[in-house]
């Protein structure tokens, strides 16, 4: 089986797989509570450990809990907080600590590797009241990284603020702001983790219905539409894949599905290694046509 190289999570003393699993798909309804042990054993099995789930990703969480709390030591946990805990008003001091309590609760550990501030707005981050509550969850050792998960301007902030150990940030063929930006190359010079989420940019080189809610899906078919780099013989979600993997400043990158063999090509793609570098050039000279446009989708 290939095996999926590891890096540095900055200097936060995590290592972490440079491919980890995007738990949206086993949060939703549509999946059993069989498949979703299936889904999340099987990620793990083919060496996903780091697992990345939110609040906001339906049953996500609690059943990582009942289905992985056996394997514990083997997995790192990343999840997001913020906003909708009953009891609780959104973006406050008291709804991160209380987001944070649950997730310990309902993920059945005593710490949780990655927590993140979940797309808060830069006017949130500024205040501190968040950022304070996540601080103090880690001096508790209720977590050991704080992270932070947006682009654009907050993501500059939260980089330059010295308060977080890691980021997440979304960073793929269509969505290469946060390198424009110079937000991964000061995350990697102040020893910042980061994650890049949605690698493959919702795929828009597949056919077939797309959801129309989805704002960031759309801009990505539209980017795309412009898109006339030859590349070959060489799929594209496997070009995306490794684009992403193993631009320099990202530690690990996180894919989502609900099919262990579309993860096991993952996995294979991500096990041949970079691109050729005159190829990723091209691809960072289409994106830099278009750059001052098309900022990173939260």
């Amino acid at each position: 089986m290939a095996r999926i190289p590891s890096r540095e999570f900055g200097r936060t003393g995590l290592v972490v797989p440079a491919l980890g699993y995007g738990c949206t798909a086993v949060g939703r309804g549509v999946v059993s509570e069989d498949e979703a042990a299936r889904l999340l054993n099987g990620a793990v099995d083919l060496g996903l450990r780091l697992l990345d789930t939110a609040r906001s990703y339906g049953l996500s969480e609690e059943r990582i809990g009942r289905h992985l709390a056996h394997r514990r030591s083997e997995i790192i946990l990343s999840t997001k907080v913020g906003y909708g805990v009953d009891g609780y008003e959104d973006w406050t001091g008291p709804c991160v600590s209380a987001g944070i309590d649950r997730a310990l609760r309902v993920l059945r550990t005593e710490s949780i590797d990655i927590v993140c501030l979940h797309s808060c707005p830069l006017e949130t981050l500024r205040r501190g009241e968040v950022t304070g509550a996540l601080l103090r969850a880690r001096e508790a050792g209720k977590i050991r990284v704080a992270a932070y998960s947006g682009d654009n301007e907050a993501l500059r902030w939260a980089v330059d603020s010295g308060h977080f150990g890691g980021v997440e940030t979304s960073y793929s063929l269509c969505d290469q702001a946060s390198r424009v930006n110079g937000s991964l190359a000061r995350a990697a010079v102040v020893g910042i983790g980061v994650i890049a989420k949605r690698p493959l940019a919702n795929a828009p080189w597949r056919a077939g219905p797309h959801d129309p809610d989805d704002s960031a899906a759309a801009a990505y078919r539209s980017r795309w539409a412009s898109f006339r780099q030859d590349l070959g013989d060489t799929p594209a979600d496997e070009v995306a894949l490794r684009f992403a993997v193993y631009e320099p400043g990202v530690n690990g990158a996180i894919v989502g599905s609900s099919s262990l063999e579309h993860l096991r090509a993952d996995v294979d793609a991500v096990a041949r290694g970079p691109l050729p570098a005159e190829l990723v050039e091209a691809l960072h000279a289409w994106f830099a046509e278009h750059g001052a446009a098309w900022d990173g989708m939260i």
